[in-house]
């Protein structure tokens, strides 16, 4: 529609046609209905927008955790690193300890030794006297014996063989984390009706030996049964199987769907670096999420194992070694939102932004003109850097980001390494672009808001 009258063209045979002129009024309703579209084609985008950044935020704790689960599964490094440290954890050691040798010495018969010397003793006429001390050694020989197996088994229990043995024990029944997941009945790790239990046997078997090879023959009778130590009881254990095989499942593609809704919810949104803000904001808090409820379940787990079964402290270094890796994960996730929320304010046109830009341009300035004045010259390398820095910077930080995809399980020092060289790249380029000497068309453009 064009408010203008134009003339008839020449091979209109001379008739006089103009188009229709638009009154005051029909151009004010003109402006009010394209007002109206752009106002109601940015709520839908808004709305959609704002759909699509619910979900990713839903979803979000769950990827993590999803992720967590897959990756401690199915990669066998993985999960022999998860468990190793478990081995040299005092209070779990401690608990190995007690339990093996509380097993011997109810294996070896010290009454029944304690008798025989006394049958022995009357037999040939001792007196009555020497008679009773002998009854009396029961205790004392049993102390002795405890102390002696006590030695044997901490002395394998602490050492780096059994460390050695731990770990290839779990390397060759790397499946057993897939048994307990599933419910199947093998392996190390395994659910026991509704109890999650720990295999020690070969363990039991290294003891046994040491105690054999030490002169304790009857440590051989030490029974096969009776070999597990249960880490934990709950009532929930089917749910949370049935929610472990689906987080396994959905291991591998619930991240990327996550971002992929994230990156759609800021591509959406009209205004795309606010998006961008909330959306790492929103990330960073339903991480904070994730860490507070692995505390609340941390709690619940410790209050769930009674003293009898498992010490508080072995039950805490079991939980917290099985979980470090997620808590690491959360974390790393948790530093990358805060970092991108606030780079994509310091993009924006607050005042704390734009001093921080203006102070950073400053420095960068008086840095590249020292070096021009001192005879170091980049030319029309910094002339391009300089025409190119939106293109620098995008490519900065696109190689960080793709830095930190590529690493095997970044961490937060990971995190600080990658923004850290990021940072020094920049200010590196910034430098070298204003080392080239100001042209009189860079001058102009230098000057322009």
């Amino acid at each position: 529609m064009n408010p203008a009258a134009t003339p008839a063209p020449p091979d209109s045979g001379g008739a006089s046609h103009q188009k229709h002129v638009m009154t005051a009024e029909e151009r004010a309703e003109y402006e009010r209905l394209r007002r109206h579209a752009t106002v109601r084609h940015r709520r839908v985008r808004q709305a959609g927008s704002s759909v699509l950044l619910l979900l990713a935020l839903l979803l979000a704790p769950l990827a993590v955790v999803a992720a967590w689960v897959q990756d401690t599964v199915s990669d066998t490094d993985r999960y022999v690193e998860t468990v190793a440290p478990l081995a040299s954890e005092p209070p779990v050691q401690e608990v190995v300890i007690n339990r093996l040798t509380d097993r011997v010495v109810a294996n070896v018969d010290v009454k029944a030794v304690t008798d025989s010397l006394t049958r022995v003793l009357q037999d040939s006429g001792a007196p009555p006297r020497v008679v009773e001390g002998a009854e009396s050694l029961e205790g004392p020989l049993r102390n002795a014996v405890r102390t002696v197996v006590d030695r044997t088994v901490t002395r394998v229990i602490t050492s780096d063989a059994f460390q050695q043995v731990w770990e290839g024990a779990n390397r060759r029944s790397h499946a057993a984390v897939v048994n307990m997941l599933t419910g199947e009945r093998e392996g190390a790790v395994r659910a026991e009706g509704d109890t999650v239990q720990l295999d020690v046997g070969e363990v039991v078997n290294e003891v046994r030996e040491r105690l054999v090879d030490a002169g304790f023959d009857k440590a051989a009778a030490i029974p096969d049964t009776d070999r597990t130590i249960t880490l934990f009881h709950t009532e929930e254990l089917g749910k949370a199987q049935d929610m472990m095989r689906l987080l396994d499942i959905l291991g591998t593609w619930l991240p990327v769907l996550t971002v992929v809704l994230a990156a759609l919810a800021v591509w959406t949104a009209p205004a795309h670096r606010v998006m961008l803000m909330i959306t790492a904001t929103g990330v960073g808090v339903m991480m904070v999420v994730l860490l507070v409820a692995l505390a609340v379940v941390r709690r619940v787990y410790l209050d769930s194992v009674p003293p009898t079964t498992l010490p508080t402290d072995a039950a805490a270094a079991i939980y917290d070694t099985f979980v470090r890796f997620l808590r690491d994960s959360t974390r790393t996730l948790l530093v990358v939102a805060v970092v991108t929320a606030l780079v994509a304010y310091l993009y924006g046109p607050g005042r704390p932004a734009r001093a921080v830009r203006t102070a950073t341009n400053r420095g960068t300035t008086a840095a590249g003109r020292g070096l021009h004045r001192a005879g170091v010259r980049t030319g029309s390398t910094g002339r391009w850097l300089t025409d190119h820095r939106a293109w620098t910077t995008g490519g900065v930080i696109a190689a960080g980001a793709l830095a930190l995809v590529l690493w095997n399980h970044p961490t937060v020092g990971a995190v600080a390494l990658v923004l850290g060289i990021a940072l020094a790249v920049l200010i590196v380029v910034a430098v070298l672009a204003a080392a080239a000497g100001p042209t009189a068309g860079h001058e102009d453009r230098a000057a322009a808001p």
